[in-house]
């Protein structure tokens, strides 16, 4: 019985899987942004995720344990020198999955998954976006009291006249 086993084989050996999982981290690392299916994106957010928060820590145990994963000297130099900085401050969840449909010949839900601090269009909306609240809390209420006496002086000219 399979009780709380819940790792994704994908359908593959070990060793095809885990060489499939390191190629799509390399390809995740240096291009920031991928296409692949969903079930593929799930398990190699669960893969590459503790590799991401290895580099936040640059020393040489950390580079050669990211190195035995990923197999490639320039995606690990590419992981501690440009995007170690951009997650440096961020606790964790360095990978977002974005559905884009189903694939024409088999169905397979495909998706993008991403780097979160890489995709600048959603950085910009989220600086754009101000936060309200459905009431409109304690900055309605201070823009009201605030219009409210630049206004009556106005009414009080217009009555001294």
């Amino acid at each position: 019985m399979r009780h709380n086993k819940k790792f994704n084989h994908l359908g593959r050996k070990a060793a095809h899987r885990g060489a499939m999982l390191s190629n799509m981290a390399c390809s995740l690392i240096m291009h920031k942004r991928i296409s692949t299916t969903l079930a593929k994106a799930k398990a190699l957010r669960m893969y590459v995720e503790p590799l991401l928060t290895r580099a936040k820590e640059d020393n040489m145990a950390n580079r050669r344990l990211v190195f035995s994963e990923l197999k490639q000297k320039e995606v690990v130099i590419e992981h501690f020198q440009n995007v170690s900085e951009k997650i440096a401050n961020r606790p964790g969840g360095y990978c977002r999955i974005l559905r884009t449909g189903f694939r024409l010949g088999d169905a397979a839900e495909m998706c993008i998954i991403e780097l979160v601090d890489y995709n600048e269009n959603m950085l910009k909306e989220k600086k754009a976006a101000k936060k309200t609240t459905r009431r409109g809390g304690k900055k309605a209420a201070a823009e009201v009291v605030e219009a409210a006496p630049a206004e009556e002086p106005k009414a009080e000219e217009a009555k001294a006249e």
